[in-house]
């Protein structure tokens, strides 16, 4: 199978092409404009350390999906079977900060997007017409917020609080517009929020994570109670393999990790974990420090997957303590890689989304 993967540098991108490269009938395209999150060093290490995957079955394009022309132009290069669209502005405090990025990236982008995507599939013959797939991969945040009970599925109407959230719903409307309207046979995934080895240090964990290795102080938003469903990445991206494979045109599907926990448990946990590992510096509890809350922070996220479990067969292999524990063990080993990323003048951890009007 020819695939795309748009956004293929950033943290579930790479974990995407990461398993999709273990096949070796897969040849993968990696579009992606290498923002200040993105990094292709995961993939040019597992490319360096696998002599089986060969020069033709991954490519590289550094482009912008603001670009139209270059975005035509790779995808006629790629022929794909399937388009997996990652490509996205994720943080909300930056949003907050700059809402303009996010409006070009994730709506203007995703539009670019599916107007290639469409005169791509518009062209095939009747049997490729038939197999192909654009594939929107989205976040839960477009739900909003939820009170102490209840959860998000697929009929939970939009109500999205930032101006992430806001994008990306606009690019989850745009993608179902485009099936409704043109025919394009989409999938699209609404996951909860993920966690894993790779991931950009200005999330929640691996900033926590390398604070306290560092002996610094440990930020919490307000007071600490919010609470997150987190999703082990590896879950994650077996969720959209097999909802590209099998999941239903025009259909969506709700990803949830059952993992809900509050900041402050999430926080505490990876305490607990470094308190064993470096015994000599705990308690790292003491390192926490609660700051002023993000402007309109959601309370409560909370995923029910129970049709992807239903109809597609998937279900999360790893609980939130082991999938924790996998995490803290890679980014402790590879502070090299944490290093690297620190010496990026383009993000040197301060705290970002403190407007507010």
């Amino acid at each position: 199978m020819r695939i795309l993967v748009t956004g293929g540098a950033g943290f579930i991108g790479s974990h995407v092409i990461k398993r999709l490269l273990q096949e070796k009938e897969n040849y993968v395209f990696n579009l992606d404009k290498l923002g200040y999150a993105s990094s292709t060093y995961m993939l040019d290490k597992l490319i360096q350390e696998n002599n089986c995957i060969s020069s033709h079955q991954y490519k590289f394009f550094n482009i912008d999906l603001a670009s139209k022309s270059e975005t035509e132009n790779a995808i006629e290069e790629a022929k794909p079977n399937l388009i997996m669209h990652l490509a996205a502005e994720s943080h909300v405090d930056r949003s907050i900060d700059g809402p303009e990025e996010f409006i070009k990236s994730n709506i203007l982008g995703t539009y670019n997007l599916l107007e290639a995507a469409r005169r791509y599939w518009s062209e095939l013959n009747a049997d490729n017409k038939k197999t192909f797939r654009f594939q929107h991969i989205s976040t839960d945040e477009v739900f909003g917020s939820l009170g102490e009970s209840g959860s998000f599925s697929e009929d939970t109407p939009y109500d999205p609080r930032s101006p992430y959230s806001a994008s990306k719903a606009s690019s989850d409307h745009l993608v179902k517009a485009w099936f409704h309207t043109y025919k394009l046979p989409i999938v699209l995934t609404n996951c909860s929020n993920n966690y894993g080895p790779w991931q950009f240090p200005e999330k929640l964990i691996p900033l926590v994570i390398f604070k306290a290795h560092q002996n610094k102080k440990i930020p919490i938003y307000g007071d600490g109670l919010n609470i997150r469903d987190w999703l082990f990445i590896d879950d994650h991206v077996e969720a959209l393999l097999l909802v590209a494979k099998k999941g239903l045109i025009g259909e969506s599907y709700c990803i949830g990790g059952n993992g809900e926990k509050s900041n402050k448990e999430v926080v505490l946990k990876i305490c607990e974990i470094m308190d064993k590992k470096f015994p000599s510096k705990a308690p790292h509890k003491n390192l926490i420090e609660f700051v002023r809350d993000r402007p309109g922070h959601d309370k409560r996220y909370s995923i029910n997957p129970s049709k992807i479990i239903k109809n597609l067969g998937w279900k999360a292999n790893h609980t939130f303590d082991e999938g924790l524990e996998e995490t803290v063990n890679w980014y402790i080993d590879n502070i090299d890689w944490y290093e690297k990323i620190s010496s990026n003048k383009k993000y040197n951890f301060q705290r970002l989304g403190k407007t507010s009007s």
